[in-house]
């Protein structure tokens, strides 16, 4: 009984730590839509947010791992386990990393690039967001997770032609820009686009996982 109320206490501190990271996510989706739109006092306020829910599923992570280790719960699980939330913790910390560097060196964006870079936005979150449910199902039915990843995929896929074609255009279509501001907007891309890189990484071992799990 002592074991299985930790273990317990275990799955629903994860909950609440996926629950961080998704929100973090949202958050960071609003902050560059903000950022794009000129909405500075939102944008910072994104900014406070998402720095708040980094550390707390930084701690959360933290009392996970605490748990499992002291108590000697699911020994056979707990390495996967942990490399999951750290995965999916580093999904957040490059949330939080990228959208400060919005704040620290504040790009000059041209409005004609706002929707192309919002639509990205919007895909490397969603790859984010489709991971949290697989996640989630590693605990309660892994044989479902499987149909839940293959929109990591695709997110992470459609990201990657988009931000292509964003460079290109950058590079090919907008000659009134200095080339410093063309790498600028390139490295931009890049920040916004390693979220769904993250989300794909998460996605891969989730894979490995749920073939462990139904074995």
């Amino acid at each position: 009984m002592f074991t299985f109320r930790h273990a317990q206490k275990s799955i629903q501190l994860i909950d609440s730590f996926l629950d961080k990271v998704d929100q973090g996510i949202i958050i960071f989706k609003e902050g560059v839509n903000n950022y794009l739109a000129g909405n500075n006092e939102s944008f910072l306020n994104n900014l406070r947010t998402l720095s708040t829910l980094e550390t707390e599923a930084d701690i959360i992570r933290r009392k996970v791992e605490n748990i499992l280790y002291t108590q000697s719960l699911m020994p056979q699980l707990r390495g996967d386990i942990m490399r999951l939330m750290e995965e999916l913790d580093n999904i957040i910390d490059l949330a939080k990393k990228n959208l400060y560097q919005f704040d620290v060196e504040i790009p000059f964006i041209p409005a004609e690039l706002n929707q192309d870079l919002s639509k990205l936005t919007e895909l490397t979150v969603a790859a984010c967001e489709s991971v949290m449910p697989a996640a989630r199902a590693y605990f309660r039915d892994p044989v479902s997770i499987k149909e839940k990843i293959h929109r990591v995929y695709l997110y992470e896929k459609e990201a990657d032609k988009l931000a292509d074609a964003i460079k290109r255009k950058v590079f090919h279509d907008m000659p009134n820009l200095k080339l410093s501001e063309k790498f600028h907007l390139r490295y931009f891309t890049l920040h916004i686009e390693t979220l769904s890189d993250a989300a794909e990484k998460a996605a891969d071992l989730l894979s490995i996982m749920a073939i462990k799990r139904t074995l």
